[in-house]
Formats: C-alpha cells, sequence, structure tokens
C-alpha cells in the first residue's frame, strides 16, 4: 500500500539551513513508493508548539498519511505536556509519524508484518518517540542552561553587554530573521546599529540549535 508523505523540515534560525535534509527525505520517500503530496519547511524553534507550517501541515492532513521527519527532534523539543498536545492532535489526524533515523517508525508501514509483529513494533516505536522528544527536550534545556551561565560569567568578568535592550534587540532579530525579513528593516525595526546586528547574527549562529 502507497503512503501519500507530508515532509516536514525544520531549523531554528535562518543562517540555520531548513531545507537542508529536503533531498534525503525526497529520496527516503521515493524508495519506498511514496508520493510526496506536499512539503512543509520553517526556520521556528522545535520548543514552539504553535509553528506556522507545522499547523498547516496539521490542517491540510488526511488520515493514514505519513508525517515524515528526518529526525523527532525536527518535530519536537516541547515540554511533555506541550508534546502531548502535538501528539493527539497528529493521532487525531490519523497520521503516522515516520522518522529516518528510527527504523522502527518505518517497519511499522511494512505490509508484509504479522499482526503480532505489528503489534509489538507499534509499542516499541511510541515509546521510542516519546524518549526520543524527551531527550530533545533536554538537551534545549541544557544548552539553554549553558548558554545563561555564559551570559552570567560574561557579566562577571565585565565582558557582556547585554542589557535588557540589547536582550530584546535579540530577539527582535532572531523573530525577524526567521521570517526572512531583510537586515536593513531588521536593525531599523529593532533600533540597532550595523555592527550591533551582525554580532548578534553571528551570536545566534554560533548559540545552540533548539
Amino acid at each position: 500500500m502507497a503512503h501519500n508523505a507530508l515532509i516536514y523540515c525544520r531549523a531554528s534560525t535562518a543562517e540555520q539551513h531548513a531545507d537542508r535534509a529536503l533531498g534525503l527525505l525526497r529520496e527516503f520517500a521515493s524508495e519506498r513508493g511514496w508520493p510526496v503530496r506536499a512539503e512543509y519547511i520553517e526556520n521556528a524553534s522545535g520548543a514552539r508548539l504553535a509553528r506556522p507550517e507545522l499547523m498547516c501541515l496539521l490542517d491540510d492532513a488526511q488520515a493514514g498519511e505519513v508525517l515524515l521527519v528526518e529526525s523527532i527532534d525536527r518535530l519536537s523539543r516541547l515540554t511533555q505536556k506541550e508534546w502531548a498536545t502535538l501528539k493527539q492532535r497528529i493521532q487525531d489526524k490519523g497520521l503516522v509519524i515516520v522518522a529516518v533515523d528510527l527504523p522502527t517508525s518505518w517497519q511499522l508501514l511494512n505490509d508484509t508484518a504479522s499482526e503480532l509483529t505489528e503489534g509489538i513494533l507499534r509499542a516499541v516505536n511510541a515509546m521510542l518517540i516519546d524518549i526520543l522528544a524527551t531527550m530533545a527536550r533536554v538537551d534545549y534545556e541544557t544548552r539553554r542552561v549553558r548558554q545563561a551561565q555564559g551570559i552570567e560569567r560574561a557579566k562577571a568578568e565585565g565582558k557582556y553587554n547585554g542589557k535588557s535592550k540589547d536582550e530584546s534587540a535579540r530577539e527582535a532579530v532572531h523573530d525577524m530573521l526567521g521570517q526572512g525579513v531583510k537586515p536593513e528593516r531588521i536593525m531599523k525595526a529593532a533600533g540597532i546599529s550595523r555592527a550591533t546586528f551582525y554580532r548578534i547574527k553571528r551570536e545566534l549562529a554560533a548559540s545552540v540549535t533548539e
């Protein structure tokens, strides 16, 4: 049985190419005879539930289709509560989560599997997906803590210029880069100089992948 695939690609910032894995996902679907019905690509934090392209995918999805991702952390770095919400909506839509790096997720779609084997795979796969989603969140929180510690150390050494204004500018730059806004417009909207913009941009690019 051929399953239509809905490809979802995500990266946190505009500097990170969200479509990096697109070729891999297309090839993966093609090898299994899954027609790709739609592709959803966005720059947004996996720690946010309300992502435009993800919400669009869920609205468009039809029962029995495959939600195809490179790995579970591309789908979620959410809290347990938010992950439960997203997972329930995915289940309500009748979607099947398939991650390229999680063999149990696509072995489930093997028509030759016996009823017993399918039942075991389904239970194991659900558990693994939950574990990977939890690990993705833990990794996100650990990186955030380290980032905060780095800022505190820089403050203690008098090397940190991150006043509240700078923090607001960082948020503005992050959000607008993710929306594809041009640098000149970002600088004007955030009220920052070209040097400050490019400093923040470098820091964001070097910071943790959310």
